[in-house]
């Protein structure tokens, strides 16, 4: 999936880092509460003993269940057939009619024949699992599969805060539903769906390793990802706006006034020896301020590492562009 802020070109950074930082990993506990698309999670998935995701938003709780919690193979194959032809009695053909190509609003986020194959997929899969026909575990696989499917052919510039005027090519294309596959592993897993600060005071969110990256500006991510949590949940509201947002908590780590005071409290409050976390040099907080945050819970440190900026579209280039990511380290007292 396209994400602002995915460490897919730093993973492999980030982990060599926490395993020269932390050392053996099979006995740890890690945990990542701005999870987003779970990727550093994942890789680690196979490595450690114990993994905590979390993050605000719904679209990503269900990817991670899906990427994390799942360890058992599924035989998809005549269940994606089902959920792509079947006709249901629960289609509202809510996103063809708000969000696509000849519907109601005249909102281009889909094509005509995407909007209401999305719609005919989401209510199978919620028909399914009402009448018990399909497992907590297959149920967020085909959740997962359905928001990674219906990303590929959005009409947008990668993010949902608004839709092209014109449906781009990638955008013409059919919706095919494909499986979102993950990885087998032992290790236990936790995936939670709440803010972040309110989680780590609870006493059983605690370990070795947390990894933090959290947003680094103003951009909500309820607002530029709004779609993706509508096609999750399915639920009855009324679209607003131009671009049909849906009401979403606004993240005080997208405001300048609040960010420094909520990752304090945010840091303070870990119970965890090792803490990580990616930040940007465009970000809303300094160099210094997140160094005069850290250093007083511990030994602190930070390692910076150059990088080509997310692309907001493949037509779009930035090669002359480099954003450098700071990874801070804190071990606490």
């Amino acid at each position: 999936m396209n994400y602002i802020g995915s460490k897919n070109k730093l993973s492999s950074h980030i982990i060599s880092v926490i395993k020269q930082t932390v050392g053996d990993l099979q006995d740890k506990t890690f945990c990542e509460l701005f999870a987003g698309t779970g990727v550093i999670a994942s890789s680690l998935k196979t490595q450690v003993k114990k993994i905590i995701s979390n993050d605000l938003e719904f679209y990503s709780y269900v990817l991670n269940k899906n990427y994390l919690e799942n360890n058992e193979g599924f035989n998809y194959f005549e269940l994606f057939d089902y959920l792509e032809n079947n006709q249901s009695h629960l289609n509202k053909n809510f996103i063809f009619s708000n969000y696509s190509e000849n519907g109601i609003e005249e909102r281009l986020y889909f094509s005509e024949h995407n909007g209401k194959k999305i719609d005919t997929i989401r209510s199978n899969i919620e028909e399914l699992y009402l009448s018990n026909k399909i497992t907590d575990n297959v149920y967020y696989f085909c959740l997962a599969s359905l928001l990674e499917s219906a990303d590929k052919v959005a009409n947008t510039a990668s993010v949902y805060g608004a839709y092209l005027k014109k449906l781009k090519r990638t955008a013409q294309m059919e919706l095919r539903l494909e499986p979102a596959l993950f990885d087998k592993a032992d290790c236990l897993v936790e995936v939670y769906n709440q803010d972040c600060n309110s989680l780590i005071r609870l006493p059983h969110i605690s370990g070795d390793i947390l990894y933090l990256d959290p947003p680094y500006n103003a951009r909500q991510y309820g607002a530029n990802y709004h779609l993706l949590n509508t096609i999750a949940k399915y639920d009855d509201f009324e679209p607003k706006g131009k671009t049909g947002l849906r009401d979403y908590i606004r993240s005080k780590y997208c405001q300048k006034k609040e960010v420094f005071d909520t990752l304090n409290d945010l840091v303070r409050n870990a119970d965890f020896k090792y803490i990580f976390m990616s930040y940007n040099n465009e970000g809303l907080l300094s160099l210094e301020q997140i160094k005069q945050i850290f250093s007083q819970y511990g030994c602190y440190d930070v390692i910076e590492t150059s990088y080509q900026r997310f692309k907001a579209d493949n037509s779009r280039t930035y090669k002359d562009i480099q954003t450098t990511e700071y990874l801070h380290i804190l071990e606490k007292k």
